[in-house]
């Protein structure tokens, strides 16, 4: 897998997170699924910044 395809997943990881989290919060689903969605995806968030520093990283050496 090429380290762009990579950080591509991590991003639609992302945004796929935010997206059920927000859909739940604004059909008045459960507070905690939305809780829970939204500290899945500072954690994608999280990774997602870390293969793309490593990326970057990468790159330049």
């Amino acid at each position: 897998m090429s380290s762009n395809t990579l950080v591509l997943v991590a991003c639609l990881a992302v945004a796929v997170v935010l997206l059920l989290g927000l859909v739940n919060m604004m059909r008045g689903g459960s507070a905690n699924t939305s809780q829970r969605l939204m500290r899945l995806r500072v954690l994608l968030q999280f990774l997602a910044i870390i293969f793309i520093m490593g990326v970057v990283w990468w790159r330049s050496v």
